[in-house]
């Protein structure tokens, strides 16, 4: 049976910290879907397809890495793709209590859906999407915190 984990997210953008967990759980599954969230009330920083294209090319030479857009429940779509686990990484305790809540509540939407949490390595602790969106907009550079160059996303807007 193959081990195959999704890893959700909205990965608005997907950093360099969303690579190291990838790639670290890539030795422990068979099979890894970054599964990006859509949540229609929010706004999205950059378009579901664009990152799921940048995303796909990041991993163009790994083909148990994929990555795919999903509505509606992380415990259904994982049930749908036929993956047992759920990865997340976590940076702080912060991170360990909100996603020990939604763990526990996927687990009881899918009995057969394990959660696995990798810490994040320390060198990457302290990127998370929201910052790198925010230095972004005002015109910073966030080429050392995401694993593409800025550009290959298209027009967002920098404020």
């Amino acid at each position: 049976m193959k081990r195959i984990a999704i890893f959700p997210g909205s990965f608005d953008p997907f950093t360099n910290g969303h690579l190291d967990v990838v790639l670290r759980g890539a030795r422990m599954f068979d099979e890894i879907v970054i599964a990006i969230g859509n949540n229609s009330s929010k706004q999205r920083y950059v378009p579901v397809d664009r990152m799921i294209e940048v995303i796909g090319k990041l991993f163009k030479d790994q083909p148990n890495i994929t990555a795919q857009s999903y509505k509606g429940l992380t415990a259904e779509f994982a049930r749908e793709v036929g993956a047992n686990f759920l990865l997340r990484g976590l940076r702080n305790t912060t991170d360990f209590e909100y996603e020990n809540t939604i763990a526990q509540a996927n687990r009881h939407i899918n009995k057969e859906l394990e959660t696995v949490f990798l810490i994040t390595s320390p060198a990457l602790a302290a990127i998370s999407s929201s910052i790198i969106r925010e230095i972004h907009r005002f015109g910073g550079n966030v080429d050392d915190f995401i694993p593409f160059r800025i550009s290959e996303i298209g027009d967002i807007p920098a404020q």
